[in-house]
C-alpha cells in the first residue's frame, strides 16, 4: 500500500487541455478528409456511350478507298528541367588577398594623409599671403603719413619762413620810420628838458590827469574797508568831443570791488573834459587810490 502511494507521488501530473487538444485534432482530421474527397470528385471525367449503325442502299455501289492513315510522328522528346543552378559560395579570402586590401586601405589612408598635408599647406601659405599683403598696406600707409608729415613740416617751414620774412619787412619799415623821425628832430619845437620825439607837444598837460581824476571821482561808490592804498590804473580811449568810447582796466589794484566802482564810475561819467588847449586826448592813462 505504500509502495502504490509512493509511486503516485511521483506520477507527473495531467495534462491541462488535454481534452480541447483532442477535439482539436478530431475537427483537424474531419477537415482533411473533406478536402481529399472533394480533390477526387473534381477530378473524376464524365463517360461518353457511343453507338453503331449500317445503312444500306437500293442499288449497289462500291465503296470508296479506305483512306490510308499516316502513321502518327512520335512525340517531342520533353525537355528534362534544367536543375536549379547551384548557388556558389564564396570563396574564403586568402593571406594575399587580406594582405592585398590592408595595403590598398594603407595607401588610402596615405593618399587621405597626404591630401590633407597639402590642404594645410596651401592654407598656410595663402596666409601668409594675407599676411604679406596687410604688412605691405601698412608699410604704405606708414610711408604715406610719413610723406604728409614731411608735406606739413615744409609746409610749416614755409610759413614760418613767410612770417620772419613779413617781421622782417615790418622791422625793416620801422627802422626807416625811426631813421625819418629823427631826421626831422632838427625842426621840433619842444622845451630844453622835453624828452618828448615829436615835432609839436600833441600829449595832455601837466595838469589834465588831475581834472579828469576830478571829474570821475565824484562818481566812484565804494564803502567797504581795505588795507593799504592801491591803485588801479584804467586805459581811456575818448573821441575829439570828450565823449568816453571804452575803458579797460591795465592794472588791477588787487582789491576787485575797488576796480569795479572805479570801471563803473568812469562809465557814470560818459564824457571827459578838455585840456588847457582846448582838445581832449585820444587816449590816456588814469590812476584811481581808494584814500585821495
Amino acid at each position: 500500500m505504500l509502495a502504490a502511494t509512493d509511486r503516485l507521488d511521483f506520477v507527473p501530473p495531467p495534462t491541462p487541455g488535454a481534452l480541447r487538444s483532442l477535439a482539436l485534432a478530431i475537427l483537424a482530421h474531419a477537415f482533411l478528409v473533406a478536402a481529399l474527397t472533394w480533390g477526387m470528385h473534381w477530378r473524376r471525367e464524365a463517360v461518353s456511350v457511343t453507338a453503331e449503325a449500317e445503312l444500306w442502299s437500293e442499288v449497289p455501289q462500291q465503296a470508296a478507298p479506305k483512306p490510308i492513315e499516316a502513321p502518327p510522328e512520335p512525340p517531342a522528346p520533353v525537355a528534362e528541367p534544367s536543375p536549379p543552378p547551384v548557388r556558389a559560395e564564396p570563396p574564403l579570402p586568402s593571406d594575399a588577398d587580406i594582405a592585398l586590401a590592408k595595403e590598398k586601405l594603407r595607401l588610402k589612408k596615405e593618399q587621405q594623409l597626404e591630401q590633407e598635408r597639402q590642404r594645410q599647406a596651401q592654407l598656410k601659405q595663402e596666409k601668409l599671403l594675407l599676411e604679406k599683403q596687410r604688412l605691405q598696406e601698412k608699410r604704405e600707409k606708414e610711408k604715406q603719413a610719413a610723406q604728409e608729415k614731411k608735406k606739413a613740416d615744409l609746409e610749416k617751414r614755409r610759413k614760418e619762413a613767410l612770417q620772419t620774412q613779413q617781421e622782417a619787412q615790418k622791422l625793416e619799415a620801422q627802422r626807416q620810420a625811426n631813421i625819418k623821425r629823427m631826421t626831422g628832430l632838427a625842426g621840433a619845437s619842444g622845451a630844453a628838458t622835453s624828452t618828448g620825439t615829436a615835432l609839436q607837444s600833441s600829449g595832455p598837460s601837466a595838469s589834465y590827469a588831475g581834472r579828469v581824476s576830478g571829474r570821475i571821482k565824484p562818481n566812484i561808490v565804494f564803502v567797504d574797508e581795505i588795507a593799504g592804498n592801491p591803485i588801479a590804473e584804467v586805459d581811456v580811449r575818448a573821441a575829439p568831443n570828450g565823449t568816453i568810447i571804452s575803458r579797460k582796466l591795465s592794472k588791477s589794484s588787487g582789491v576787485k570791488s575797488w576796480d569795479d566802482a572805479v570801471l563803473k564810475a568812469i562809465d557814470k561819467t560818459e564824457k571827459l573834459p578838455p585840456d588847457v588847449d582846448g582838445r581832449v586826448p585820444s587816449s590816456l592813462i588814469i590812476g584811481f587810490r581808494p584814500k585821495e
